[in-house]
């Protein structure tokens, strides 16, 4: 079947537990239509004068496509910053040389349509503040404190005799 997001309809909302300089808004109008996607992921995003996208980001599993469909904005990415306009698109690959973070420098709203590729699974991570993030559990970890394999597994003997204790009772 194919579905149509008509023009007329689109409506642009910030997701609950935005921030200051991060009050990106996306249309609703695909989920009240019915639409979920399986494989290809997209959004239609609107970003405001003085706003950013996202915290400057990279995909690990994911790759990302920006259509900009009206205004414009500055794109950060590992190779400086570049202002993006009405009809380019951008392409990012996986992997730290797709980091990427839009902010409207401008003073009307950027409308763009972002596409993801989607496998199931992504791990996101957050070069300035050193976070990583788990899709689709949302779960996220400070990069800076990692573990060996075996860190804290130095004695499962001990684990097995408390089971064995529990379940002999």
């Amino acid at each position: 079947m194919a579905t149509v997001l008509k023009t007329g309809r689109r409506d642009f909302r910030e997701a609950p537990g935005k921030i200051d300089n991060f009050r990106l808004r996306t249309d609703s109008s695909r989920n009240s239509a019915g639409v979920v996607p399986e494989n290809l992921n997209f959004d239609l995003r609107r970003l405001d004068p003085g706003q950013y996208s996202s915290p400057y980001h990279f995909h690990r599993y994911a790759e990302e496509l920006f259509m900009i469909i009206s205004g414009e904005a500055t794109l950060r990415s590992p190779e400086g910053v570049q202002t993006v306009g009405e009809g380019d698109i951008v392409f990012m690959e996986k992997g730290s040389g797709g980091a990427h973070q839009l902010y409207n420098h401008t003073d009307r709203p950027c409308v763009y349509l972002d596409v993801r590729s989607f496998v199931g699974y992504d791990v996101a991570e957050y070069p300035d503040s050193g976070k990583i993030l788990l899709v689709p559990s949302f779960e996220i970890f400070d990069k800076n404190r990692q573990m060996t394999y075996f860190e804290n597994e130095e004695d499962p003997s001990a684990k097995w005799e408390e089971l064995d204790k529990v379940h002999n009772k």
